[in-house]
């Protein structure tokens, strides 16, 4: 059993200082708020619950800066889509993964201890699969292994091209699969994370425009009691086709027509009516919402004041990789909200309540649902994910409660973290990851070659 003493903690009725925790098998196994150092190891500074990661794709990482040069049309994420499928056609096994574990590392250095990979990339450059169908889903497994990320591993099922069973393009080759194809992929993927602690796989049918309706029936029934994710009215083009396809729009088809309910994730949901915005909020799935890449990518900006009102639950991912920042997806999301309305601390709630604390502790429940794992509070039962922000730095040392929480959101970002736990274990000291050199130098020669 590990031992700790935390200066300050964030728990679930709120602050507290000399927190004892009692950690056994990366679980805390007991809370002990104004407990004794005798015997304990202190962990100085104030320490949040891990955020959770709830929607990915790794190797966009190492696309990140080069959809950034405008193109002689209007650039959008149509014509964004065609770099990232120039730049997949080159990645070798080899280099998934280490784009991956780049990645990861970033994510526990930006605030983020657990991820929900939505996993697409499956077969080799020319579209057929390995001879381990879940060679990639292995790749990413070991990248979490060796940075020591929680993993939700959700492999993806795509089969079409566009709605009405379209044919997919060339670029889309390395992601296809038929519903037979995908069951041995899930399997695979549940053989690759056998060796992870904790790990959990679910599904993600890609988005109504890969899938028919018969395909999404098969492969949410394959899901078990795991986690479902899929992608859903992140543009306009794809709400606009969905109702020439159906005469629906896309939420409002899939809450007909699909048993959404506490373990789905609708990722982006950015393009809402008021009905569809009432709707994913009474089925108590989780808005999947990853504001720095919907904006990078000129999607929107999500109903959140809206669904908010109407009791509805979300999480923050960083999908693209463009800039990796748990604090920085918050504070985006807060962002678009007060350019959208013209108003200031929109999200908060209520008069008097700190809008830092409000989205951090939203996201940490909504994350956790939809993760699908017992994650997201710093109670018994629940992983030891911890990340310590220093009480010494400039921007927090003068403050305390919930103002930690504001300056950290909206003020220092990454630069207040110093230690982060997963599982009880320290993976970041002094804001840096313990294998840093070794995965930096693996990605850089990765992209080295990549790029040349």
């Amino acid at each position: 059993m590990r031992r700790l003493i935390l200066d300050h903690a964030l728990l679930a009725h709120g602050w507290a200082r000399n927190v004892g925790l009692d950690v056994e098998g990366g679980t805390i196994a007991a809370v002990h708020p104004d407990a004794s150092a005798k015997d304990r190891e202190r962990v100085a500074g104030i320490t949040l619950p891990g955020l959770p990661n709830l929607h990915s794709h790794t190797f966009q990482r190492g696309m990140a800066g080069l959809a950034e040069t405008r193109g002689p049309e209007g650039d959008s994420f149509w014509t964004w889509r065609q770099v990232m499928y120039r730049f997949l056609g080159k990645l070798t096994p080899d280099d998934v993964e280490a784009i991956a574990a780049f990645a990861m590392m970033e994510m526990l250095e930006g605030g983020f201890t657990a991820l929900a990979e939505f996993h697409y990339l499956h077969h080799d450059a020319d579209g057929r699969p390995y001879a381990d169908i879940a060679e990639l889903s292995g790749r990413i497994s070991a990248a979490a292994g060796e940075t020591g990320m929680g993993l939700t591993l959700l492999p993806v099922f795509y089969a079409q091209g566009g709605f009405g069973g379209v044919a997919p393009t060339e670029g889309q080759r390395r992601f296809i699969n038929d519903v037979e194809s995908y069951a041995r992929l899930l399997e695979g993927a549940r053989n690759a994370v056998a060796g992870l602690d904790d790990a959990v796989v679910g599904i993600a049918p890609h988005s109504l425009r890969a899938v028919t309706p018969e395909s999404l029936r098969d492969v949410v029934a394959m899901a078990g009691e795991g986690p479902v994710h899929i992608h859903i009215a992140e543009q306009v083009k794809e709400v606009e086709d969905c109702l020439a396809w159906s005469g629906q729009r896309p939420v409002a088809w899939l809450l007909d027509h699909a048993p959404v309910g506490e373990r789905w994730c609708l990722i982006h949901a950015t393009h809402l009516d008021p009905e569809e915005v009432r709707c994913i909020a009474a089925s108590r799935a989780v808005a999947g919402l990853c504001p720095i890449t919907e904006a990078n990518l000129g999607d929107g900006i999500f109903k959140g004041i809206d669904y908010l009102a109407a009791g509805g639950n979300f999480g923050v991912g960083s999908d693209s990789n463009i800039e990796i920042s748990a604090s920085g997806e918050l504070k985006q999301f807060e962002y678009s909200q007060r350019l959208k309305h013209r108003a200031r601390n929109v999200l908060a709630g209520r008069e008097a309540q700190s809008t830092g604390r409000s989205l951090y502790e939203k996201a940490l429940a909504g994350g956790a649902q939809a993760l699908g794992r017992r994650i997201g509070a710093i109670a018994e039962g629940h992983r030891a994910d911890l990340v310590v922000l220093d009480a010494d730095h400039p921007d927090l040392t003068a403050v305390s409660g919930d103002r930690w929480l504001d300056s950290y959101v909206f003020v220092t970002g990454r630069a207040a973290i110093d230690t982060v736990f997963v599982a009880g274990e320290p993976v970041v000291r002094s804001g840096r990851h313990l294998n840093r050199d070794t995965i930096r130098g693996r990605y850089t020669k990765a992209m080295t070659r990549i790029l040349a």
